[in-house]
C-alpha cells in the first residue's frame, strides 16, 4: 500500500466545475501510514450557497461571510499537496474543481491519484452502493460530520486503508496510483457589457469595484452580479 499521500475532499455549490464553486476544502497528509498534517478551511464563493447544498452540508452563507476567497485558499492548498499522490472518493470530482481553480490562478496542479470509489466498484461487487456513506456503514467506520470536507477526507483515508488491508494482495492493479487528467474548458474574460453593468451596480450599492473584479472571468462576473442583486437588490432606475 502507498504509505505517503494526501487525502482530500471538497464541498461545492454544485456539480459543475465550470459553473459552480468550492466552499470548503478538507485534507490530511499521511506519512508512513500516519496523519502528519491537516488542512481544513471554508472558502467564500462569489455566489450564494443554494439551499439544497446548505441543507446537505450545514454550510450557510453566514458561515462563509468571513472566509477567505478561493484566490487565497487554493494556493495554500496546492502548496499543502506538494507533489504527493492524491487519494479521494470519486476523486476526479474534487480534482477537477481544484485543477480548474488553480489554473485560473496561474498554478499547476498535476498529480497521480487513487480513487476509493473505483477500488470499491472492482472489489465489492455485491454491495448495492459504494458511496462513501455506504462504505463507512459496511466497515463500521464512524463519520461524525458527513458532507463536511475534512471529516469526509478522514473517512476516505480509513476506507482506503481498510480496502488495502483486505484486497490489495488480491487485486493490486486497482491500488496503483494513476496520472490524473482533466482539461478545464477555456475560461473567457467577462464581457464589456458585464463589466460596465457591474461597475454601475457596484456604484449604486456603494461597493468598491476592485482589482480582483477587473480580472474575473465571464462566469465569475455573472455569479458576482447575481450575488450583489440577491444581497442588496436591483437598481431602481433605468440605468440597470
Amino acid at each position: 500500500m502507498v504509505r505517503d499521500y494526501v487525502v482530500f475532499d471538497l464541498e461545492t455549490t454544485g456539480l459543475s466545475p465550470a459553473r459552480n464553486e468550492i466552499i470548503e476544502i478538507g485534507a490530511l497528509k499521511v506519512r508512513d501510514g500516519r496523519v502528519s498534517d491537516r488542512f481544513s478551511e471554508l472558502v467564500k464563493p462569489f455566489s450564494p450557497v443554494p439551499d439544497a447544498v446548505a441543507h446537505l452540508t450545514g454550510i450557510s452563507n453566514e458561515m462563509l461571510e468571513n472566509a477567505r476567497p478561493a484566490r487565497e485558499v487554493v494556493p495554500d492548498f496546492v502548496r499543502f499537496c506538494g507533489d504527493d499522490i492524491l487519494v479521494g472518493h470519486n476523486l476526479m470530482f474534487d480534482f477537477s474543481f481544484t485543477k480548474k481553480t488553480a489554473g485560473e490562478l496561474g498554478l499547476t496542479f498535476e498529480h497521480q491519484g487513487i480513487d476509493t470509489l473505483k477500488i470499491s466498484r472492482r472489489v465489492l461487487t455485491d454491495l448495492p452502493s459504494r458511496s462513501l456513506g455506504a462504505l463507512c456503514d459496511h466497515y463500521g467506520i464512524v463519520n461524525s460530520s458527513a458532507h463536511r470536507a475534512y471529516h469526509d477526507a478522514l473517512a476516505t483515508a480509513r476506507v482506503y486503508q481498510t480496502l488495502a488491508h483486505y484486497y490489495e494482495a488480491k487485486a493490486p492493479e486497482v491500488f496503483v496510483p494513476r496520472e490524473l487528467h482533466w482539461k478545464a474548458p477555456k475560461s473567457r474574460p467577462m464581457t464589456k457589457k458585464q463589466k460596465d453593468y457591474l461597475k454601475v451596480l457596484c456604484k449604486y450599492h456603494r461597493i468598491e469595484f476592485n482589482e480582483s473584479m477587473e480580472e474575473m472571468t465571464m462566469s465569475q462576473a455573472s455569479r458576482l452580479i447575481d450575488k450583489i442583486i440577491l444581497t442588496h437588490g436591483r437598481m431602481a432606475f433605468s440605468q440597470e
